[in-house]
């Protein structure tokens, strides 16, 4: 049985060492890009090697999986695996915003069973386990359960043309902050149109997921971890009420965009 205190320990201990390196506390900071328009900054390194140090530690036994670290396919045959994103939402770290967070799951079977969100800038703390809830800053989360699709409350910048029937509101860089905001009732729906990588959202899916939200990739199939190819098309996370007239009015795009 894993030690969840320490875990928390654990993840909030990184929060921290990123904190300490965070431009918007008036640390100053050195970043690259890793690819074209793929920042990366010596945080998030930094905060990878102790996460695996200490997660090791914590689970001998479990895999490894991170954006900031070479995959190694061992991770394939072990049981439990460790999905981590040492600062989603870089972007934000680095231009001193608060829209950032250190996100750790761990993954068995396929699906997640305990999640951890720490968003330092912002003073959230957000877990989940699966089958026992979600909580933020302990309290228990409930999502949203919004019946009507228009009027939705969707994190962004800008809603295109036919999503102008939608709500906009704040839009953390952080995808994981913004599927965490549907398990607040913060927002309502949370959908991307790209390919993403599992360590982006298994901890965030998992708190939506506890606190009552449907959670699928765009096409509204299950989302699966730890899989050879650690991508997935899309993510739809919405109150439960929304999810099929979300799925529906994202298909052609999907669709289109996913092949």
């Amino acid at each position: 049985m894993i030690d969840s205190m320490r875990l928390e320990q654990i993840c909030r201990e990184a929060g921290h060492m990123a904190l300490q390196r965070w431009p918007g506390a008036g640390h100053t900071l050195k970043s690259w890009e890793k690819a074209p328009g793929n920042p990366v900054c010596e945080a998030d390194i930094e905060v990878d090697g102790f996460l695996r140090r200490e997660l090791a530690r914590l689970l001998p036994a479990a895999g490894w999986l991170s954006e900031e670290t070479a995959d190694a396919p061992a991770r394939l045959d072990k049981g439990l695996v460790w999905l981590v994103d040492p600062i989603d939402g870089t972007r934000d770290f680095i231009r001193g915003r608060a829209g950032w967070a250190v996100s750790v799951a761990l993954v068995s079977g396929g699906r997640p069973l305990i999640g951890t969100l720490v968003a330092p800038a912002r003073k959230e703390v957000w877990s989940a386990t699966a089958g026992k809830g979600a909580w933020l800053n302990g309290k228990r989360l409930r999502a949203s359960t919004r019946k009507t699709f228009a009027g939705a409350r969707v994190p962004t910048n800008d809603l295109p043309r036919e999503d102008r029937d939608l709500t906009a509101v704040e839009q953390p860089n952080s995808i994981a902050l913004r599927v965490a905001m549907v398990a607040d009732d913060r927002a309502d729906l949370v959908a991307t149109l790209r390919w993403g990588y599992e360590w982006d959202i298994a901890a965030a899916a998992l708190i939506a997921r506890e606190a009552g939200a449907a959670v699928t990739d765009a096409f509204g199939k299950p989302l699966a971890y730890n899989k050879r190819d650690p991508r997935a098309f899309g993510l739809l996370a919405s109150a439960p009420g929304i999810h099929a007239a979300a799925v529906e009015r994202l298909a052609e795009r999907a669709e289109r965009l996913g092949r």
